[in-house]
């Protein structure tokens, strides 16, 4: 099995353990849907010394390279994931962010009145 098979099988994996797609609070080690449009994928987190360790693994359908993403965050940090669209518009994006002691996953493309 090639890595890009073996990492396209981790992320189907943890699929089914994921809790719905909408923002809210991730637990430690719980994988959290992503939805980028083009690409999708699983985002964990687990607690370290450093501080929480953000992993985000994406991938365009289940031919596409599977693209990892892995941050640290200490309180007050973020990171983002997005995917552009057309001229203008604004782009697919997910907000991966750390107050406290805990991690919140926002998409900011979702618009609700």
């Amino acid at each position: 099995m090639t890595i890009r098979h073996t990492a396209l099988a981790a992320v189907l994996a943890l699929a089914p353990l994921a809790g719905p797609a909408l923002a809210g609070e991730v637990g430690p080690s719980r994988a959290h849907p992503i939805d980028l449009g083009a690409v999708s994928g699983v985002a964990y987190y687990t607690v370290e010394p450093q501080g929480f360790r953000v992993v985000a693994t994406l991938a365009d359908g289940a031919e596409g390279t599977p693209l990892r993403v892995t941050s640290i965050l200490a309180p007050g940090q973020s990171v983002v994931l997005s995917t552009p669209r057309i001229a203008g518009a604004v782009p697919v994006e997910l907000v991966i962010s750390r107050e406290a002691d805990t991690l919140l996953v926002h998409d900011t493309s979702i618009v609700t009145n």
